[in-house]
């Protein structure tokens, strides 16, 4: 195989135009695979540049009680972890406010029975015919469907869901039967972000 050569001190070299050739091609080569690995590292930081508004940072230092969220786009929402590491987000769900805990672990979106009441759904004892398990063990759900789920700019139609007694949940699951119909959602550091 034969190497570059570079002429020391003045002396001159000869090569031949075929290791000219050997020599350029490498070296484009090389060139070739640099651009490429800084681009793939600029890549991966300009989405996270894009997102991030200035000064967040000091915002993400600020100990709040309420988690934040803001608005970074159209169709796209930026949601900060509360102090137990859980995302918290208020909604609208047919029209009415509601509080829900993102959770990609509930397929579905999980309604307390009073927040259920509280959109108009009001399942009698007949309706509980799904079987779902929890920390707390097996328990009877009322399947429903809600006409809409509003959060932020972010709106989603037909949306499955289902209706839990108040004493098998603490609060409403924002779950992956709402979260499966936006063109990403994603979470690290303490953030996540929905966009649709």
């Amino acid at each position: 195989m034969r190497h570059c050569v570079k002429a020391t001190f003045g002396s001159p070299v000869r090569r031949s135009p075929r290791t000219i050739g050997h020599c350029t091609m490498r070296q484009i080569l090389i060139l070739a695979i640099a651009v490429l690995v800084a681009g793939g590292y600029l890549a991966r930081y300009a989405d996270k540049a894009v997102v991030e508004a200035p000064g967040s940072q000091a915002a993400a230092v600020q100990v709040s009680e309420q988690p934040r969220q803001s608005s970074v786009g159209q169709h796209k929402m930026e949601l900060v972890s509360g102090r137990d590491g859980h995302f918290r987000v208020d909604a609208r769900v047919d029209g009415r406010q509601i509080g829900f805990m993102v959770d990609t672990g509930a397929s579905l979106v999980i309604l307390r029975e009073t927040d259920a009441a509280n959109v108009g759904l009001h399942p009698m004892p007949r309706d509980y015919t799904a079987i779902v398990s929890t920390a707390n063990g097996r328990i009877k759900a009322a399947p429903a469907k809600l006409e809409r789920i509003e959060v932020g700019d972010i709106t989603v139609f037909d949306v499955p869901a289902l209706v839990l007694p108040d004493e098998a949940l603490s609060q409403n699951l924002l779950g992956v039967s709402f979260l499966s119909r936006l063109r990403r959602y994603e979470y690290a550091d303490g953030r996540m972000v929905l966009e649709q």
